[in-house]
């Protein structure tokens, strides 16, 4: 991973990599500062293949401790300010780091997590000097752990994804194949450097040369001034930050369209009717739909604007990479038919870390070739181009009343009535029927006769509930955990409008 940076130093040390609120810096700034921080863990001990947590938020302090660490061959924990005490405690004590990086208030409450050292990055940072970094690095091997990256997908503590260098590069430079991001480009990173989607921004753009503009959930109001501001011509969304984006340019008409060429999209599928709200919006950009999990990064990339001839494709595998729709009994399925989606390749990760017995059942050798095949939990079909349509995971398709179905194409019916803002679907639980919740000003009744205009009686959702807003994870999807609690509660909250 060091090696990604240090091409883009040699190729153009003057070109602007990375900013902040706080200013910014040029590939060879970059590079300087993170040789510093390199020093300054030797200086401290830490040693190849030890784990550093750091728990901050999207600026440079965080992207040149990155690749301080990295290039040191130590291994970087990336943990969301916003993860509370209860996870937090839990990652710090599986991670078992030897120092940890924080700021401000989570300084104390990491202290009280850990007896190892445990210093404030802007304080490091602002106390090293750049210009006396030394130019040695430990060369990490490609098989040498990069980063350990928690993410909880269906269990009730983080899980962390063992990233070693090779597959994370090669996942890297796969996905930059596909997206072709260029040097003039100015890449928004607003998700979490701690979600691995945010993360590779930082990767894909050092590929492109291209610069970082880094901004935080708490600026995400001024979104619109800073892709002014910085000229910004890509932007990674999940849905909350496309929704967030669209409803701040709908109380900015008559301005001058905004130079966005790209908008990309993984962690929680855009539906058509957002698709179709940012190009109209965005009229000079492309929308870039894609699929991917922590295991693996990235499964499928659709080219940009390939969901117009393939509309609700995720795209083909990435380059060198191969995709199967599995059944029950792990057979491959032939296209058009719905199954588990499987990944093979060499972006698939080295499992989950101690944790062997999850290990084995994600991570499966194939029994002739002795391939390891990455069976996602995830469900879907191929088309007959190669094509992957992504159904939802197991707990996302149910039946109801004899009939197959998933939240996506009921959340994509509530999102294509007039003045429905955001949408979630709850599948059918004990003592609850399926519920949409709704960012809509439309009453649950109204809501409800729309959806009955879109879709077949068996998927009309037999309660709707209005709130102000949808609840959201650190890393900006929709907490459906919370909403399926809401939903199972007999009455709804304070909050609410049934």
């Amino acid at each position: 991973m060091p090696g990604l940076l240090a091409a883009a130093v040699a190729e153009c040390p003057s070109a602007p990599a990375v900013r902040d609120e706080t200013g910014g810096w040029t590939y060879a700034e970059l590079d300087a500062h993170s040789r510093a921080f390199a020093a300054w863990l030797a200086a401290r001990g830490v040693r190849r293949g030890e784990r550093v947590l750091v728990r901050a938020g999207n600026t440079r302090a965080f992207v040149a401790a990155l690749f301080g660490i990295l290039r040191h061959g130590a291994v970087c924990v990336p943990v969301n300010p916003a993860m509370k005490r209860f996870h937090l405690s839990s990652v710090v004590a599986d991670s078992a780091p030897v120092l940890l990086l924080g700021r401000g208030e989570d300084l104390a409450l990491l202290a009280e997590l850990t007896d190892r050292p445990v210093h404030d990055l802007e304080e490091v940072h602002a106390g090293l000097d750049p210009a006396e970094a030394p130019a040695q690095d430990q060369d990490p091997s490609p098989d040498d752990l990069a980063l350990l990256i928690y993410t909880s997908g269906s269990t009730s503590a983080p899980k962390a994804v063992v990233s070693p260098h090779a597959p994370c590069v090669f996942a890297a430079r796969a996905i930059a194949e596909v997206l072709r991001y260029r040097a003039d480009d100015v890449v928004l990173v607003a998700i979490p450097l701690s979600f691995d989607y945010g993360l590779y921004q930082i990767f894909l753009s050092v590929l492109a040369r291209a610069q970082v503009v880094l901004t935080s959930p708490q600026r995400q109001l001024k979104l619109l001034g800073t892709l002014r501001e910085h000229g910004v011509t890509v932007v990674p969304v999940v849905p909350s930050l496309a929704e967030m984006l669209l409803r701040l340019a709908g109380r900015d008409k008559g301005a001058d369209p905004l130079p966005v060429r790209l908008f990309t999209n993984t962690g929680a599928a855009l539906t058509q009717p957002v698709i179709a709200a940012l190009r109209r919006t965005f009229p000079h950009a492309r929308v870039s739909p894609m699929f991917g999990t922590t295991e693996c990064k990235r499964i499928t990339v659709l080219e940009p604007d390939g969901d117009l001839a393939k509309p609700g494709s995720v795209g083909p595998a990435l380059p060198g990479t191969e995709v199967l729709i599995l059944d029950e009994d792990g057979r491959a399925l032939p296209a058009g038919e719905v199954g588990e989606i499987a990944v093979r390749g060499p972006h698939v990760m080295a499992g989950y870390w101690q944790a062997p017995e999850i290990t084995a059942q994600r991570f499966r050798p194939d029994p002739v070739t002795g391939e390891v095949t990455l069976h996602t939990g995830d469900y879907g079909h191929l088309d007959t181009d190669s094509h992957l349509y992504f159904q939802g995971r197991r707990d996302d398709l149910f039946k109801r009343r004899g009939n197959r179905m998933s939240v996506l194409e009921i959340e994509s019916a509530a999102l294509d009535v007039p003045g429905v803002e955001a949408a979630c679907a709850v599948p059918p639980g004990d003592g609850f029927d399926l519920t949409l919740f709704a960012v809509t000003r439309l009453s649950p009744a109204e809501l409800a006769e729309r959806l009955a205009e879109r879709l077949e009686d068996a998927k009309v959702p037999g309660e709707c509930r209005v709130l102000p807003a949808l609840p959201l994870t650190p890393n900006g999807k929709t907490d459906r955990q919370l909403l399926r609690a809401r939903a199972a509660a007999p009455e709804p909250t304070d909050q609410e409008t049934s």
